[in-house]
């Protein structure tokens, strides 16, 4: 709908709300006459209950969610109301000549004391839930709304690459399949059976594998160094020539002669005739208890 078409509907909704206000107009001025209300709160009382039905509509336009929920059970509210003391007011004839007895809206008491209460309490309610209505209008915040993507067919096409180039791995080709042959067709008469021949298996001739090449490598290519496995070569060996023991107990006599006992360990001894820790030790004895026999002989 156009612009022009949106004013011209709502001019007349207008129209007709204030045309159907000032008939319902009458008949609540009528009622707020006979529950005793002077001359101007009867003319005000059709503003209490009427306005509040409109600003309970323009609530209910502006809300959302529970408040609008709240707007619209207030605008039904007082719709119910108006339209009870409306249909009193047709039924009796008195009210519109304000013959009727002050405090008087039906002639069976609990009616006529429902109605009074009814009507009397309007005003009340229109300050309660007027006031709680335009605070509601007044905090509301309208949710924003989204805005659209100029290119968003592009912005697609942009993620879906990217992802597709993201692959830390790509999918992996397909593997050739080997076509299966199937065995060629037998032709059958029509009057004898023949039964298919088996393949015959072709022995293919085994094919002698090739003779591995040894290749002499120089030992002085190799840089690491090579483990001692066996009998140690006569150049590797000490030029030292291999002692008797007589030879060790006299180098050892000659070499701690004038060492006093408490020097005289198997340690220090190894270290100064070049010998092993076992022999060390037997000449460690053997020199301690010559020093003892000389000792006890002196």
């Amino acid at each position: 709908m156009n612009r022009t078409g949106r004013v011209l509907l709502v001019a007349a909704l207008v129209t007709v709300v204030a045309m159907a206000f000032r008939v319902s107009w009458n008949a609540l001025r009528d009622i707020a006459n006979a529950i005793g209300a002077d001359h101007t709160a009867a003319m005000l009382y059709p503003f209490v209950v009427d306005g509040l039905m409109a600003l309970a509509l323009v609530a209910t336009l502006v809300l959302a969610g529970r408040d609008r929920t709240f707007a619209l059970r207030v605008l039904g509210t007082y719709t119910i109301a108006s339209l009870v003391l409306n249909y009193v007011h047709g039924l009796v004839p008195k009210l519109h000549g304000a013959t009727v007895d002050w405090g008087r809206l039906a002639d069976w008491d609990p009616a006529n004391w429902a109605l009074v209460l009814l009507a009397t309490s309007l005003p009340v309610g229109s300050i309660y839930f007027g006031s709680d209505l335009v605070a509601k209008v007044l905090h509301h915040r309208p949710a924003p709304i989204p805005t659209p993507v100029a290119n968003a067919e592009e912005s697609t096409d942009t993620v879906s690459n990217r992802s597709t180039a993201d692959l830390t791995e790509s999918t992996p080709a397909r593997l050739p399949v080997a076509p299966v042959r199937m065995p060629d067709p037998v032709t059958v008469d029509f009057l004898k059976s023949a039964l298919p021949l088996k393949p015959v298996p072709t022995v293919v001739a085994p094919t002698a594998a090739p003779a591995i090449e040894r290749h002499a490598v120089a030992a002085a290519e190799s840089t690491r160094p090579r483990r001692a496995t066996g009998r140690v070569p006569e150049a590797a060996r000490s030029s030292r020539p291999k002692r008797t023991p007589d030879q060790l107990l006299a180098e050892a006599r000659t070499v701690t002669a004038d060492w006093p006992d408490a020097k005289l360990t198997a340690e220090g001894i190894r270290l100064a005739v070049h010998t092993s820790p076992k022999n060390a030790r037997t000449l460690r004895e053997t020199l301690r208890a010559e020093r003892d026999s000389a000792v006890k002989a002196g």
